[in-house]
């Protein structure tokens, strides 16, 4: 008899995102004339299960949605990538938008309401109790109360699971979350917000990783193209970024989130994870919009095969 496939729960935000293609980011008073826009689905919750579905994940989202068109269409996205739903409430509040302005370089800057996310609590975690007590690895970002992260957690960790944190976009988070953390994920804002120093490159992200240990058992710090920065017991290391010519890097640390747990929640160990996940991140940033939809493990195996990148450990 085969091993039942390992679930994954995300709890998380659900957003309508609209982009919008300019010249640059506008000044204070600056009116631009755009190139194009699009609608994609978002929110940090969202794009993180979706992309672990895209890599093989048994995926589970927990969150909120209006009843409006905007929620049936992002309804209808979960569908299509293989995403349950069914503890996705819908709420008399609308559902969640953000406008994102993405310039030529491909950096951008986004405005979100959140909407029906405000909602998600303590409470609707309860009720997906059972759920949450057979999943092997459980996301976490900060697009939602602190109340329903720690109430997740606590179930998942009473039940023997894995909890992976992506303290994103930063603020303050509560020890009591921390404590139930076994992966906490930063990027550079976000690690400088958690104490510890300005990540510049690959150096000083393995300085903040070390320093970030007293958060979580592991601690990954990334440094967009640079690549990322491991601590955990028994190693300290570095894994250099695959190269990328014209990078679009909206949506790159969601699209990271969701292959790493994708293979946590396969058995793999957090490492090696990480090498898949930093490759499925550059495949992302590398890929026009509408093909990042169909980047999955075939694709990443066939980059890893092509181009490999070492890890470079410390003491």
């Amino acid at each position: 008899m085969s091993a039942k496939p390992a679930k994954i729960a995300v709890v998380g935000s659900l957003h309508y995102d609209i982009m919008l293609r300019t010249p640059h980011l506008p000044r204070l008073g600056e009116t631009l004339m755009g190139s194009d826009w699009w609608w994609k689905p978002g929110g940090k919750g969202g794009n993180q299960a979706m992309a672990a579905a895209r890599h093989g994940g048994v995926v589970y989202m927990i969150g909120a949605l209006g009843a409006d068109d905007f929620g049936a269409k992002l309804r209808r996205s979960l569908d299509a990538t293989g995403v349950n739903h069914d503890c996705v409430r819908t709420t008399e509040r609308g559902s969640g938008l953000s406008v994102a302005l993405v310039e030529a370089g491909g950096d951008y800057s986004a405005v979100v309401v959140s909407g029906a996310n405000l909602t998600i609590d303590a409470a609707q975690i309860t009720e997906a109790d059972g759920l949450l007590r057979q999943i092997r690895v459980l996301i976490l970002q900060n697009e939602i109360g602190d109340a329903a992260n720690v109430a997740a957690a606590r179930i998942v960790k009473e039940a023997g699971g894995f909890v992976v944190y992506n303290a994103a976009p930063a603020r303050k988070t509560s020890p009591e979350l921390l404590d139930l953390v076994d992966v906490l994920v930063v990027n550079a804002i976000e690690a400088e917000m958690f104490g510890a120093g300005a990540v510049e490159g690959l150096t000083s992200a393995l300085a903040a990783a070390r320093q970030l240990r007293v958060f979580a058992p592991a601690v990954v710090v990334t440094a967009g193209g640079h690549g990322l920065a491991l601590s955990e017991d028994g190693l300290n290391a570095t894994l250099p970024a695959h190269r990328v010519a014209g990078a679009q890097t909206h949506g790159a640390g969601d699209a990271f989130i969701g292959a790493l747990s994708a293979r946590l929640a396969d058995g793999g160990d957090l490492s090696s994870a990480l090498v898949y996940a930093n490759a499925a991140a550059a495949l992302h940033v590398g890929a026009k919009e509408a093909g990042r939809a169909v980047i999955g493990p075939a694709d990443v195996r066939d980059l890893l095969q092509k181009h490999v990148v070492s890890w470079s450990s410390t003491t």
